[in-house]
């Protein structure tokens, strides 16, 4: 039986080594960002992965792992907007934005390992795609509910969504780096 945990803590790794790259680079220059325009961004990544699955090739020297972690930390910077609200401009340090990541990546894995339990890691035996198709549908949920102006009546709200999504992803790429 393939270790979960440790899967999940080295996939995980690779995508926040990605975050703070991209920090070193720009900062964080997505605190700008309203959370429906990382909505939108998140769609487009979820939607790449569909099109590389469908076309089987790709254009672009980018295959669909980039977009699983994209995905990754977009979500986790869509939890953060939702959570300090956008800026109009960099209002907090690199420093401050790992910090954040951590704590909302933490919170997001801990969410995994409790369905994790309860679904008996049903997931190991779901398709690549199949993943990709919940996130795309969690990203129309997500839109209806920004439209609806973040209210629902009985379902979860966008930070649940956007946390399946991270979770999704995570799973993918730890289907394309372990294996089936």
């Amino acid at each position: 039986m393939p270790n979960t945990k440790e899967q999940f803590e080295q996939v995980i790794s690779v995508c926040r080594d990605i975050f703070e790259k991209k920090l070193k680079d720009y900062g964080p220059s997505w605190r700008i960002m309203r959370p429906r325009s990382v909505t939108d961004q998140l769609f487009i990544k979820a939607n790449r992965i569909r099109s590389l699955e469908e076309k089987k090739v790709s254009l672009v020297a980018e295959g669909i792992r980039p977009e699983f972690i994209a995905i990754v930390n977009y979500g986790i910077i869509g939890l953060i907007q939702l959570n300090l609200g956008f800026s109009d401009s960099v209002d907090i340090s690199s420093e401050k934005a790992l910090d954040l990541y951590d704590h909302y990546m933490t919170a997001t894995e801990e969410l995994m390992f409790a369905k994790n339990h309860d679904y008996d890691e049903a997931w190991r035996s779901m398709r690549i795609s199949s993943y990709t198709d919940l996130i795309l549908m969690k990203l129309y949920r997500v839109k209806q509910i920004e439209d609806h102006g973040g209210q629902t009546l009985v379902s979860e709200g966008v930070d649940a969504n956007y946390m399946d999504m991270i979770n999704y992803s995570l799973f993918g790429l730890i289907k394309l780096d372990f294996g089936e």
